[in-house]
């Protein structure tokens, strides 16, 4: 009787622990969603492509729940994560472990929160597809 009082109490401290986890991967992103849409204005989409090269990445973006932004020279890359998109928060750090010179559509991001370091989730990244500013048509 006595162990089980013990292991309920510890599953409680447990899903205590998990409630504030839970609660980001309900969040509204609409507001990020027009985030996104407002830093891609004027962009066309291209082909989704597999993999980007880390050293040309001046930059990254995150959008709460939404995306990650990479900027490569005037090109952005939106990558809409296949799994943990719900943990993005752009509070946090992004921890890439990458097995090559490039970011893939098959890496994970370690998400850090930027104050306690501790990790907040993770994410499977998706397909990037750059967006670019049109090329003026000479007359």
């Amino acid at each position: 009787m006595r162990i089980s009082s013990l292991l309920l109490g510890a599953a409680l401290i447990g899903m205590s622990a998990v409630a504030p986890a839970t609660a980001r991967d309900h969040r509204d992103n609409s507001k990020a969603e027009a985030q996104l849409a407002k830093a891609l204005e004027g962009r066309v989409a291209g082909k989704p492509v597999s993999c980007i090269s880390q050293q040309n990445i001046t930059s990254s973006t995150v959008y709460d729940g939404t995306a990650i932004v990479y900027r490569v020279g005037s090109t952005l890359y939106v990558n809409r994560p296949r799994m943990g998109q719900t943990s993005l928060d752009s509070d946090d750090i992004l921890v890439s472990r990458t097995y090559g010179s490039q970011l893939c559509s098959l890496d994970t991001i370690r998400l850090v929160d930027r104050s306690v370091r501790f990790q907040t989730g993770f994410v499977g990244l998706g397909e990037f597809v750059p967006y670019s500013k049109p090329k003026a048509v000479k007359g």
